[in-house]
């Protein structure tokens, strides 16, 4: 049995929260909240498939950066991002945690309705600053990808 303290538990909860609403302001289109997500100089880097095993694909730093690449979800129709399991380990005013997402894009080109499905994995450095989580580096690992055609 894991005995957690007040704190650790309101920290795991606040962080999880932060995990959330990342995937909120994705699928609602905010990029400037998303990236106000993160720290001020902040690393995020895109994997297709393992990190031990590939480079980044994409690699961002900073908010500025960060909310320049969100604004491309509005290539989108729409999007739906579910998060899944995740694991959270809270030192003090550091935090690492690795989250399951399963990210729909659905697009229209031509006519045509497109549905992208990708499974993600978030492996995430979190940091406190002044009572707020934020992300402070953020892999994201696409583990496979599923496109077809999508019926309205």
């Amino acid at each position: 049995m894991i005995l957690r303290t007040p704190q650790e538990l309101s920290d795991r909860i606040a962080i999880r929260e932060l995990v959330d609403a990342y995937s909120h302001h994705a699928d609602r289109r905010e990029p400037a909240r998303q990236a106000a997500l993160f720290t001020k100089n902040a690393h995020l880097a895109t994997y297709s498939g393992d990190p031990a095993t590939t480079s980044p694909d994409v690699e961002l730093n900073g908010r500025t950066e960060l909310q320049n690449a969100f604004e491309s979800l509005k290539n989108h129709t729409a999007t739906t991002h579910l998060n899944g399991q995740s694991t959270i380990d809270v030192d003090g005013d550091r935090a690492t945690g690795e989250t399951y997402c399963l990210a729909h894009h659905l697009s229209e080109q031509e006519g045509e309705r497109t549905l992208m499905v990708m499974a993600i994995r978030y492996v995430d450095v979190f940091v406190r600053v002044e009572d707020t989580w934020q992300f402070d580096d953020r892999a994201l690992i696409i583990d496979w990808v599923d496109s077809r055609t999508s019926h309205s």
